[in-house]
């Protein structure tokens, strides 16, 4: 998660990566952001040059940030991801206000251990629900695979994913969504340079669940 380059004591706002243009680069981010959350558990990879030394965002959660935050935009940082210089790199180039609040937050940066220890964001209303909070998930694993199942809206059939052992708490909450639809929690899912969404709308599952779900119905 961490990037190269000068020492976390020496860093400047000017020292994160900013869009290469500032309005084709954002575009283009834009439309695989969009992409990856119309297709959940689809790959994208953002480009953006590498995070300082001592960052602990992956460059997609970044490029993620960089692309939704604006002034008009409020975000929570999980305290394990604020490292010296964020919270001014964030201002400097996004122009978008730090909460203390997550229930506040339009858009959070977190870990997938944070969902077992924060339960507090906001889910939006029936009638509003798209006043909730997007989860912005930082993990070192991110690949196709089996241990969870997706199905749902933009997946033709079903999608899988395979995360590290700690997305646990994450997946359980994405999985809790289906109970509360159309309130929940859209997340886009980050590492290194890979990003996978899962919305709001997907259903969840983990592989032994699924199957024994498919077994009970045969």
């Amino acid at each position: 998660m961490t990037g190269t380059g000068t020492r976390a004591a020496d860093v400047r706002p000017q020292d994160w990566p900013m869009l290469d243009d500032g309005v084709h680069h954002s575009q283009q981010l834009f439309r695989q952001l969009l992409s990856a959350m119309s297709e959940p558990g689809t790959q994208q990879t953002l480009a953006v040059a590498e995070l300082p030394a001592g960052a602990q965002l992956s460059p997609a959660a970044w490029a993620a940030v960089l692309t939704l935050c604006d002034l008009d935009t409020r975000l929570w940082v999980e305290p394990r991801l604020a490292t010296p210089g964020l919270y001014e790199a964030v201002a400097f180039h996004t122009g978008a206000s730090i909460t203390e609040s997550p229930a506040d937050a339009d858009f959070a940066l977190v870990v997938p251990q944070t969902l077992s220890e924060v339960t507090s964001f906001a889910e939006g209303s029936d009638a509003w629900p798209d006043r909730s909070t997007t989860l912005i998930v930082v993990t070192d694993s991110l690949t196709e695979g089996n241990d969870w199942v997706l199905s749902g809206p933009g997946i033709a059939d079903c999608r899988g994913l395979t995360l590290s052992a700690e997305a646990v708490p994450l997946m359980a909450r994405l999985s809790a969504n289906r109970a509360t639809f159309p309130r929940g929690l859209d997340a886009f899912i980050t590492a290194g340079h890979q990003l996978r969404a899962v919305a709001r709308s997907t259903r969840v599952e983990a592989r032994t669940e699924r199957a024994a779900r498919i077994e009970e119905d045969v």
